[in-house]
């Protein structure tokens, strides 16, 4: 086929029909109404495409963990601010060392109480490591994306458990959250299935799309936050029941009297069922397995726990 010339429409007027013609394009090249709109970034930003930046925040991550063969997730939430027990250690040594130069001082005073607390709870840290292995050992082996382990893909309870499988080669998910102060991932994450949410709502749903069981360790505001919303989803039955397992009945008692809300009658006494103390790691995968045995179901089939 004989090649032939430019079309009209691939070259720019002349300059010789309009001396203006380049200084009248370069307007037109640099107006915003002229950008593709995927490449708008200030379109995409505003008040007006919340809805579709809302379905791209829940898409993509969807599409990559289909992609990943990923059926059912066991969320692990707890406290950030909880350190392995070396760092914790560490942490406690510093403070002490600085009070004997200043042992008057109520800062220091009160960052040493602080800091001492930091060390007893650093044995979540382990328990939580340790349930990730147990989780990613699961199934047909660290290579069986079927069952995962997934995380809030910050710092503490989050990264031992995305740590301990990590260490038995097994996969783990990230949802980690855009803040006004950045949030890193931790480094245990596997890299392709760590994502970033603009949205809380969105990444809320995605905790929950697939997860098969939630572990609690102690936590925050946001580890409230995400426990609150799921208990409320299962006892109204917008969500099918699944284990809800707390570690640390002592933390948890003390922070929540739930018998209190059941003797006012702002829940039922049927509520209670709907989650469990345990103390260790062990404990709490055990009682995971059996609440599916119990009912004839799998956590390690593809058929989302069918019988």
């Amino acid at each position: 086929m004989k090649k032939r010339g430019k079309l009209p429409w691939q070259h720019p007027k002349s300059i010789k029909e309009e001396p203006k013609a380049k200084e009248l394009l370069e307007k037109i090249f640099n107006s915003p109404s002229y950008k593709p709109s995927i490449e708008d970034v200030d379109f995409l930003k505003s008040d007006e495409t919340r809805g579709l930046r809302l379905q791209l925040d829940y898409l993509k991550p969807e599409l990559i963990m289909k992609e990943h063969g990923i059926k059912h997730t066991v969320v692990v939430f707890g406290s950030a601010r909880i350190k392995e027990p070396k760092t914790a250690i560490d942490e406690l040594e510093k403070i002490r060392r600085k009070l004997e130069k200043e042992p008057s001082s109520k800062e220091l005073l009160k960052a040493l109480k602080n800091a001492e607390k930091m060390v007893e709870k650093s044995i979540y840290y382990e328990e939580a490591r340790e349930f990730g292995k147990l989780v990613g050992r699961a199934g047909k082996g660290p290579h069986d994306n079927t069952l995962i382990i997934m995380t809030g893909g910050g710092p503490g309870i989050m990264e031992a458990a995305n740590r301990g499988a990590y260490e038995v080669g097994a996969k783990s998910i990230g949802l980690n959250i855009q803040l006004p102060h950045e949030q890193y991932p931790n480094p245990y994450i596997t890299p392709s299935l760590c994502f970033q949410f603009h949205y809380f709502a969105i990444r809320k749903l995605h905790f929950l799309h697939r997860a098969c069981a939630l572990v609690v360790f102690p936590g925050g505001y946001g580890t409230l936050d995400e426990l609150f919303e799921t208990l409320t989803l299962i006892q109204t039955a917008k969500n099918d029941p699944i284990p809800v397992v707390l570690i640390g009945k002592e933390y948890w008692s003390g922070l929540i009297d739930f018998k209190l809300m059941v003797e006012e009658g702002t829940i039922d006494p049927e509520d209670l069922n709907i989650f469990t103390y345990k103390e260790n790691a062990r404990e709490a995968w055990s009682y995971i397995l059996k609440w599916y045995e119990k009912r004839g179901l799998s956590l390690f089939n593809d058929e989302g726990g069918k019988k």
